[in-house]
């Protein structure tokens, strides 16, 4: 029997990509601007937002090493991953063209990102997810056979490595890649297993987690603005005041801990509230997929409204409209997409026992 999925767990799956949504809109929507450009109240409330959201994509990652290194690795889940990626990769494609958002002789080589999805790294989540997918069972089978001293070594010298190191050095390092690659998932895939065999399950934990994420938010913002300031008024720092906002961070590394271990200690009643958040969850990859498909990143600007709000105040209700219709639109095509797959999947399981 299959065991049910955490409901405070995949809750926090909702948030978090609710949160990569919100990062979206900001950016893609042109509304949150480098602080040197624009140093208004308004453009640091949208800093500040930014600064609570960032830790989105670094909590899915934890939350795959918690429970990844306590489950069966399985070669289907490989092309599972993979059948999904395509499936967006050329559904969103096909829209475009079809609904005349974009021209056949606009893509030119860019069709072979949409064919490749993942050796393009069109969905960079999606390339390095499946490359720390194939690595989890030699993951899961060290944090096995280390001891906890030894495992909590190595995920310090990790942390050194590739957060540490670039949140002290205020300049650009050729090996940083801003957490945008599988080494830093490497990173947060052994804290996550770390956090399941050896953190405490605490009440106190959740309380500690809350202001743990809290103030490393707040300080990742602060420290952004301040920066944002001085480069206004003498031109250095460029590179420092964008950094807090990078994945890989260590106030957003300590941010996403925080976050976690809130969630962690979060206790749901089992009822239809638990069971639709299961199901709710169970489609937040497909919203990631559909929304960040680099066609529909192009077309942010022409989302409606979304100039009107741009360096206005009415930014703070459209961005919550934006990423509540996203989220509810991309939950609703992969909840389709699953019963096209299980479908399909039905169909292939019954010729093979007809062929036997």
């Amino acid at each position: 029997m299959k065991a049910k999925r955490q409901a405070n767990f995949e809750l926090l799956r909702i948030v978090a990509m609710l949160m990569i949504i919100v990062l979206h809109y900001l950016n893609m929507g042109q509304i949150f601007l480098p602080y040197s450009v624009d140093a208004s109240l308004r453009n640091h409330v949208a800093g500040l937002i930014e600064a609570f959201c960032i830790v989105g994509v670094n909590c899915y990652v934890l939350i795959s090493g918690y429970f990844m290194t306590e489950s069966a690795w399985r070669p289907a889940r490989v092309f599972s991953l993979a059948a999904q990626v395509l499936f967006y990769s050329l559904l969103v494609t096909a829209v475009m063209l079809g609904t005349g958002v974009v021209r056949a002789e606009e893509l030119s080589y860019e069709w072979l990102r949409y064919l490749f999805p993942l050796q393009s790294e069109h969905y960079w989540f999606a390339s390095h997810y499946l490359v720390l997918y194939l690595l989890s069972p030699v993951l899961a089978a060290g944090v096995e056979r280390l001891s906890q001293k030894t495992l909590r070594s190595v995920i310090a010298f990790l942390l050194l490595f590739f957060s540490v190191a670039k949140t002290v050095i205020p300049a650009g390092l050729v090996m940083d890649h801003n957490g945008y690659d599988y080494g830093w998932f490497v990173c947060l895939f052994l804290t996550g297993a770390y956090l399941r065999r050896y953190g405490t399950e605490k009440p106190e934990d959740g309380k500690k987690g809350l202001l743990l994420y809290a103030v490393m938010c707040l300080l990742g913002w602060g420290i952004a603005a301040v920066c944002g300031v001085v480069e206004r008024r003498t031109g250095t720092l460029t590179y420092y005041g964008n950094a807090p906002y990078t994945y890989n961070y260590f106030t957003v590394f300590l941010a996403s801990v925080g976050l976690f271990c809130l969630f962690r200690q979060l206790r749901l009643n089992e009822g239809r509230a638990a069971a639709w958040i299961r199901r709710l969850a169970s489609g937040t990859f497909g919203v990631y997929l559909l929304h960040a498909h680099s066609l529909v990143f192009r077309s942010w600007s022409g989302i409606p409204g979304m100039e009107k709000v741009q360096g206005t105040w009415l930014f703070l209700p459209h961005m919550i409209v934006c990423t509540a219709l996203i989220y509810v639109l991309g939950t609703a095509v992969d909840l389709v997409r699953a019963r096209l797959f299980e479908a399909a999947a039905g169909m292939l399981q019954s010729r093979k026992k007809a062929g036997e």
